[in-house]
Formats: structure tokens, sequence, C-alpha cells
């Protein structure tokens, strides 16, 4: 099965403006998954004799891990997509090939992509983490939490402030490019040839329509229906993220997600790492411990409702958009509204170099509460 086609991108200078590496990326997934965005904190793990235990597997910890705040599907430990404190931004994407694919539970690739970016704090660091980790465990079982077997090979986009990688995986072998400069992208095949020129087929002309690129024209990349970059149907985007990576360290890295499924009717809101950064309650979902189908053994006979508070308001919101036009304008309007200040708001900390911690610290979550506010205006009105 090749249902899927998620789609991530990167763009380094001089194709950017400011000297900034901007990466984004759609994740698209089966239309009822719900994907969060979670925030775990750096730790010290003394005790190397506990294993790790990943969605299926359990695995030898490392002595220290770097926070992260990752988007994924809400059933399984790894992530699509996210970015650690050091600036580092990991997505994947399901490839398949000649080799056969595994449905023996072992690493996910969404699992890699979490084990990436806790393990390292350059992106080819990260790299070679995702490969020692493959050649030791491997790569394989069920990506789909429902009863249908959804097994793929990962391709990943690896991007920091200087540089990024393409690393395309078939069972335990590899290979990766380096990308310094330009535009790349990566979608659900693989690309690494000898002549390295692929790229999605829009890609440069949209660039050169908009100037170079910028974070917004990321965002209305992966917004875009018409090319089946923001996809609908059975497999749907579930949800996305852009990164803004400065090259001068003394910027901070700044990176929006949308938590919410089709980025054209959802907010893209900032995260910034800085200290004392508590869970993210509004992308959260409930957790089941012990009786959560997807630690026993017999996985995936029962779903529960793994909505979280901000994804429950986005759905009720979308039956007002399919009822009434004229509410569904007003709430698109106040949406639009609230991201545009947004990026004023954080282009002002890019120019002035300047960040109010205590403002910062409770960024995400307060402009994940402006967005469930337009929501429940929009609901009952």
């Amino acid at each position: 099965m090749e249902p899927c086609s998620c789609d991530t991108f990167v763009a380094l200078p001089p194709a950017t403006v400011d000297n900034r590496i901007i990466f984004g990326k759609n994740s698209d997934r089966l239309c009822d998954e719900v994907q969060e965005v979670v925030f775990f904190p750096g730790a010290v793990h003394d005790n190397l004799g506990r294993h790790l235990k990943c969605t299926y597997i359990e695995i030898d910890q490392v002595p220290e891990t770097y926070a992260v705040v990752l988007s994924r599907p809400a059933w399984l430990w790894g992530a699509e997509m996210g970015a650690n404190e050091h600036g580092v931004c990991i997505g994947n994407e399901a490839v398949w090939g000649r080799e056969e694919v595994s449905d023996e539970e072992a690493l996910l690739g969404m699992d890699l992509v979490r084990l990436g970016l806790e393990r390292a704090d350059t992106a080819e660091k990260a790299l070679n983490v995702i490969v020692d980790l493959l050649e030791k465990y491997g790569q394989g079982g069920n990506c789909s939490e429902g009863g249908m077997e959804f097994s793929y090979h990962n391709s990943f986009l690896i991007a920091d402030r200087n540089e990024a990688w393409i690393l395309e995986t078939a069972g335990k072998y590899w290979a990766a490019e380096k990308v310094q400069d330009g535009v790349r992208n990566i979608s659900n095949q693989l690309s690494i040839t000898t002549k390295i020129d692929q790229e999605h087929p829009d890609m440069r002309n949209y660039a050169k329509q908009k100037g170079n690129i910028t974070f917004e024209t990321m965002m209305e990349i992966l917004r875009d229906k018409p090319s089946g970059i923001n996809m609908e149907g059975e497999f749907l985007t579930t949800a996305s993220m852009v990164s803004i990576l400065p090259q001068d360290s003394n910027l901070p890295c700044i990176h929006f997600f949308t938590g919410t499924p089709d980025p054209e009717r959802s907010v893209f809101k900032p995260f910034i790492f800085v200290p004392n950064i508590s869970q993210l309650l509004e992308t959260s979902s409930p957790t089941f411990e012990l009786e959560d189908p997807v630690k026993k053994k017999s996985h995936f006979k029962i779903r529960p409702d793994r909505r979280h508070p901000l994804y429950q308001k986005h759905q009720q919101a979308l039956e007002v958009k399919d009822n009434d036009k004229e509410k569904a304008k007003t709430m698109l309007d106040d949406m639009r509204k609230l991201e545009k200040g947004l990026f004023k708001e954080m282009e002002s900390i890019l120019q002035n170099k300047y960040i109010d911690v205590d403002e910062v610290v409770n960024l995400f979550s307060r402009c994940a509460k402006d967005e469930i506010r337009i929501y429940e205006s929009s609901i009952n009105c």
C-alpha cells in the first residue's frame, strides 16, 4: 500500500531571506488519526540499565537527552516531525522500493525521528544516530493504529542552522546527501542519485514568484491544495510544521506547529525553546497508561478517543464552516488576523534579538488558547 504523499522541504541561503534556513513539513496520515504537539524536557539518565520503551520495542538509553517539541500521531512514542533545543529539525517520509518491507516489530521511522532529536545537537550527528540505531535494531512494524496493515521504509530530511541532510533507507541499508544551499524536498519516493537535481516540480517557479523564500512562503506552499501538497480524502494532511533556523547563533530558532488537520484552516502557532516550559496541554492527547491498546500485544483492537482540546474545537468549527459560509469567513479572517500578529511578533524577536522569557515560556499554549477562543466564538454565536 502506497496511499500517502507527505512532503518535507528545506530552503537554505541564498534562496532565503536574512540568512535563514527554513524547514517545512506536511504530515499526511489517515484522516481520522489525531496528531498532538508535545514538549519533553532534556534529561540526564543515571540508570542506563533501564531500557527505553519506544512504540514497539525497548532499546538502550543514553546518558543525556535533549529537550524536544514533537508533532506526533497520538497513539505512538515517536513523531512525524519535530525540533530540539539545539535547532535540529527532522521530518520523515514513507518510501517503498525493491527491498521488502518488514512487518516485524522494530523501530518505526517515527521513533527514529524522536531518537535523532533527543540524542543529537547537529543535523549530521542526528543522521549518525539514526543509521546506528537502524543497524542495531532495524525498522519495521505497523505504522497505523487501525486494523489496516501499513508498513514502509523511511526517508528523512534533517536540518540545523548550517546545513541539511537527506537520508534514505531500505531496511538497514541507507544513503545520505548533504544539502548546503538552495532548495530541496523529499516525498514518498527515493530521490538520491549520482546527479542531485530532485525537487518538487512547482517549487522553483513558486519561489521565483514570491522572491526569496520566507517562513510565510513555506506555509503557503504547505497550504496549497491544487498541487496535492495539502492532501484531502482518506489520507489527509493531519498536521504541519515550519521552522526558522537562523545561521546567527545569537538568534532563537522558531518552530511553528498547527496540531490540527489541513493547514489551510489551521493556525501556525510558534514555539521557542526557553527554560521552564511546561507541557502543552491544549495539544496533548489523553493518556491511557496500562490500558492503552498500543501497550498490549493485541494492538489496535480498540481505538480510544485521542482528541486533544484544540483538535476537538477545530473539528466542531469545521461543521460550522460547512454549514454557514458567512460564519466560516469570519472565523477564517479571525484566524489569519491572529496568525499575522504572531508572525509580526516573531519577526520582531528576530530583528531586535531580544526575547522576553516570561512571555515566551507560555507562547505556544497562549496561541492555542487564542485559536480555541476563535473556534468557540463561531460555534456559540
